[in-house]
């Protein structure tokens, strides 16, 4: 059994460690709580106006804009969207997880990576990935602090240009999508060429001003800034959500290790009381004979 020092050390650097993942708890619920009212103002948004666009698009002619140019597809650009920073349980890996089922399905000699956060980036690169960067040089990180609408017409306009420049015939995006506190929900989604199914699109009469091509090509580029902001404030909600639940089981889990560390004192001290109460009492007796 370990002495008396060794477990009150223990005790003492978990309970250090308790109120550290405490803080980091509600800090995390404090930013999960922001990041959920901005995502769900912007749900409503992106969903509509994708059902707008999805509603015109089997009525324009896809030639007029090379965002719905639809090619055989041969390569194509997978966007990973992680968090900087860990601490957040099974986040990240279940991204990178999903990220390298889908790299696998496709051929990686056939697929461009763009990591969006640093941990799904420093995954990638350890493996030898080559991923690819912006216009300037830098790489889609340490942003997340101040997110805003900026990033994601500056990341979106990166992709955008990456298909255009026909690179790549398909952009697809992994990112976690909030369903609530305790659950996020990891999905993949085609982002580029924009696309419809016939299933999907309800017949409904309506009279356009302009013309329903000059609304499209109004719209589209609109649409895919809105959809990268929807893909970057689900993943930043996920992200804190999932912190928050990480860090309140690590804090449980230090509480519990506290008492088992604390009995073990006990046990141990009680011990070592009985051991010197032995002692005296077979030194007196030992006295008592002679």
């Amino acid at each position: 059994m370990a002495n008396l020092k060794d477990i009150r050390d223990r005790i003492k650097s978990v309970k250090s460690i308790q109120q550290v993942t405490k803080a980091m708890k509600l800090v995390a619920a404090a930013k999960m709580r922001k990041a959920q009212e901005r995502m769900e103002q912007a749900r409503p948004y992106a969903n509509r106006l994708s059902e707008v666009i999805t509603s015109l698009l089997p009525d324009v002619d896809r030639s007029l804009l090379p965002l719905l140019d639809e090619r055989e597809i041969k390569r194509e650009a997978l966007v990973v969207v992680t968090s900087d920073r860990g601490l957040a349980g099974a986040f990240n890996a279940n991204i990178i997880r999903r990220a390298e089922e889908e790299i696998l399905e496709t051929g990686r000699e056939n697929v461009d990576l763009i990591c969006i956060g640093r941990k799904g980036m420093d995954h990638f690169r350890v493996r030898g990935y080559e991923t690819i960067k912006d216009k300037s040089g830098k790489d889609f990180t340490d942003f997340w602090s101040d997110l805003s609408f900026k990033h994601a017409l500056d990341f979106g306009g990166e992709i955008v240009s990456h298909f255009t420049g026909r690179e790549v015939d398909r952009v697809r995006v992994v990112y976690n999508w909030f369903r609530n506190v305790a659950t996020q929900e990891i999905r993949v989604e085609d982002l580029l060429p924009l696309t419809y199914e016939e299933n999907s699109v309800k017949a409904v009469d309506r009279l356009y001003e302009p013309s329903k091509g000059e609304i499209v090509h109004s719209l589209i580029p609109r649409h895919l800034n809105v959809q990268m902001w929807k893909y970057l404030l689900e993943s930043f909600a996920s992200e804190q959500a999932a912190r928050m639940v990480a860090m309140d089981n690590a804090t449980e889990n230090a509480q519990e290790m506290i008492k088992n560390l604390t009995l073990d004192f006990n046990k141990a001290r009680q011990a070592a009381i009985t051991k010197e109460m032995l002692e005296i009492v077979g030194g007196a007796e030992a006295l008592a004979t002679n």
